[in-house]
């Protein structure tokens, strides 16, 4: 059977996540689906030639989203689990770009500065059997994710450029094929919206702008009824991990490793301080954004550490098994 697949109606993209948005489909827990979403410029950046601040003017337009979808069943209080099962380039190119008073290295309208902006510049990015190419010399492999994956929130419509604990424009690359991104439902039907493609990034998107594509995303959705999480959180094959949004990014980086112990306690039996503990010696993180109004990071712990799920912490294994 074809999957359902969802398109934003008459190309009429939205700009905030909220609950003041209809929905433009509904889905059923189990089901894999398709989503088409367009890259963040809406599509209106195809040559070296398109500068940003000419073919998209104010108000900002960036970060369209497809959505918002409703899943069948879920209700507030619940756990939305969103299984991405393939993310593919729906063109063959992506774009990337410099933009005024936006990026890492540059004054921006929150870090002001009296220095002139940065010259605006577009690069078109080619794909072609699986790799992007960034000039005559370099390509690399595409390594593709969702840069903004998130519910609605429960009172406001916030910006799609805004990440907090709805999800919403992370930018972490962790939200990729393969693994599954847990999202609190704040609204009766969760609302999901999806957008922001990325053909690959690297770590803290410094420019402030990815590899930033158009995509067919697949996804399958379940609920974890009655399971109230504060922040997203991440499942890989390998990894558990957990997302947090601010500013400064050590608050960033706070919540998530407070969410991850949250977790650990929870489903695995762990202490809090024993968690504390461990995560101390075998946690990892990585910068998802430190562009964004709020910056994002990542807390993880590799599953070697987690033994039988419930199991006293005598059978986990040793940190010395795992010694390189």
């Amino acid at each position: 059977m074809q999957s359902q697949t969802i398109r934003q109606p008459n190309g009429e993209y939205v700009y905030t996540l909220g609950a003041g948005h209809p929905p433009i489909a509904r889905v059923e827990c189990g089901k894999s689906f398709v989503i088409e979403t367009i890259d963040a410029f809406e599509g209106r950046l195809r040559s070296n030639h398109d500068l940003y601040t000419a073919r998209c003017p104010g108000p900002p337009r960036a970060n369209p989203q497809t959505g918002p979808i409703y899943v069948e069943g879920a209700e507030p209080g619940d756990t939305l689990v969103v299984h991405i099962e393939a993310i593919e380039p729906a063109e063959d190119f992506a774009v990337t770009a410099l933009i005024p008073h936006f990026g890492g290295l540059t004054g921006t309208h929150l870090t002001a500065t009296l220095n002139a902006p940065l010259p605006e510049v577009t690069r078109i990015l080619p794909i072609r059997d699986g790799r992007l190419r960034f000039n005559d010399l370099i390509e690399m492999p595409l390594a593709p994710f969702l840069g903004t994956i998130g519910t609605a929130p429960e009172l406001e419509s916030i910006s799609s450029l805004v990440p907090g604990p709805w999800g919403g424009n992370m930018d972490c690359v962790e939200t990729s094929a393969g693994n599954a991104v847990w999202l609190p439902v704040l609204n009766r039907g969760g609302l999901l919206f999806c957008g922001d493609a990325h053909a690959r990034q690297g770590d803290g998107e410094v420019t402030g702008v990815a590899a930033e594509m158009s995509a067919r995303v697949t996804l399958r959705v379940e609920l974890k009824k009655g399971l109230k999480i504060s922040w997203p959180r991440v499942e890989s094959d390998t990894h558990l991990m957990a997302i947090g949004s601010a500013r400064p990014l050590e608050d960033a980086a706070r919540i998530a490793y407070r969410e991850l112990i949250g977790w650990l306690v929870e489903d695995y039996a762990f202490d809090a301080l024993e968690a504390y503990e461990l995560l101390g010696l075998a946690g990892e993180m990585r910068v998802g954004n430190m562009v964004d109004p709020s910056y994002s990071m990542v807390a993880k712990l590799h599953k070697r550490y987690l033994g039988q799920r419930g199991s006293a912490s005598t059978n986990r294994p040793s940190l010395e098994e795992d010694i390189i």
